[in-house]
């Protein structure tokens, strides 16, 4: 087993370190205080290839593998400490995929070159004021009426809803079909009968979350991402690739945290010596390091099983990815919380300021914690299904 990136990966993660060194953490407080990704960074990722990056190039991608997408996710997350551009890229990135692989021709056609260039957004909707993960109460429906789908409901808890609105484009909306089963829908946001509201998050503030609600929105049926009444397996497939991303972002902010620390304890000195000389520093150090690193590797694997089985269409190592993506899903956030919580202890008071920065993180990554692309106990529930059997999920 070789653990080494090709010279192609390292150049590419270096460049993509590049681009967050000097763009992104030159725009992260703008990004906060504004609520808004600017412009001009969104159209140098584009030109970077890294808006939608497993794409295929027919259609404006780059067709990257996802252990180099995984690369420069971590990158992203390290760049733009506040995560709101590493929401917006691997939003593209997982959901861009999903439609290049089920998607009709001429949808995809359509709608990714946009996307890949980012003059429109692509994110996904399938969480409900009435709850997340428990698909069985899921509200929202529809219905077939000739030509179109006909969609009614409402969804909540959604990234980008403003973003779909102002640039143009919409999200993958998960239902559930009259017919049976549950179809998975690109629904254009400016769409007839769709209306959105925006939230205020806590962190995350350069990307928004709000809700939609859908009033008889007519669906075309070249929309139907998969097949009809089949939409939940593709909603899940997505995820997957998605929740790599997320991690992925999660270990940079770790690393950057870390970072930040230890120049910190190498400078500031207390009694006379470095931070960095006490024990109780010290060992802490060490021990967050130790973490970060074993569930970056953890994640690096969980994006090579993606390339060798989901991303081939092959379903024979279905639960094999299950496992290494909802364990490292499972991991990361609260990692990355931890070394960022640390790390503003060990600054002390000045830890607690917006001029340190560490308080973008600790915003930031906590959106991670308490559900976006599933919450930490939806991935132990995963992880119990696929160590136990179907027969143990605790629900039905």
């Amino acid at each position: 087993m070789d653990f080494r990136l090709s010279d192609e990966e390292e150049a590419f993660q270096t460049a993509v370190r590049r681009f967050g060194d000097r763009v992104l953490r030159a725009h992260e407080r703008q990004i906060d205080a504004e609520g808004r990704i600017p412009d001009n960074v969104l159209a140098a990722m584009a030109e970077l290839g890294l808006l939608a990056m497993p794409v295929p190039a027919e259609y404006g991608g780059m067709g990257a593998s996802a252990v180099l997408t995984e690369l420069a996710s971590e990158e992203i997350g390290r760049g733009d400490f506040s995560m709101a551009t590493a929401v917006f890229f691997l939003l593209e990135a997982g959901w861009g995929y999903l439609m290049s692989r089920y998607a009709p021709e001429a949808t995809r056609k359509e709608v990714l070159p946009n996307v890949c260039a980012g003059k429109t957004f692509l994110g996904v909707a399938t969480t409900e004021p009435s709850g997340g993960s428990d698909l069985a109460a899921m509200r929202t429906r529809s219905r077939r009426d000739g030509e179109d789908f006909v969609l009614r409901g409402e969804k909540s808890f959604v990234s980008g809803v403003e973003e779909a609105k102002r640039l143009g484009g919409g999200h993958l909306t998960l239902s559930k079909s009259d017919a049976g089963g549950f179809n998975f829908l690109y629904v254009p946001t400016r769409s007839d009968g769709v209306s959105t509201q925006r939230f205020t998050n806590m962190g995350r503030m350069g990307i928004s979350t709000g809700g939609l609600t859908y009033e008889d929105a007519r669906i075309p049926q070249r929309y139907l991402i998969g097949a009809e009444g089949k939409g939940f397996e593709c909603a899940m497939e997505g995820f997957s690739v998605a929740r790599t991303f997320v991690s992925a972002a999660c270990i940079g902010a770790a690393e950057r945290a870390l970072e930040t620390g230890m120049a910190y304890i190498r400078e500031r000195t207390a009694f006379g010596q470095p931070l960095g000389k006490f024990e109780g520093i010290q060992f802490e150090l060490a021990d967050l390091w130790t973490q970060v690193e074993a569930v970056k590797w953890q994640c690096r694997r969980a994006a090579w099983l993606l390339d060798q089985y989901t991303l081939k269409g092959d379903v024979s190592h279905r639960s094999e990815v299950d496992r290494a993506v909802a364990s490292v899903k499972l991991t990361a956030p609260p990692i990355a919380f931890e070394c960022v919580k640390r790390v503003m202890m060990w600054f002390g008071a000045a830890g607690y300021t917006k001029e340190v920065g560490l308080e973008l993180g600790f915003r930031g990554i906590m959106s991670y914690l308490v559900g976006a692309e599933g919450g930490l106990n939806i991935m132990r529930i995963i992880l119990g299904r696929e160590l136990l059997g179907k027969e143990f999920v605790p629900y039905k």
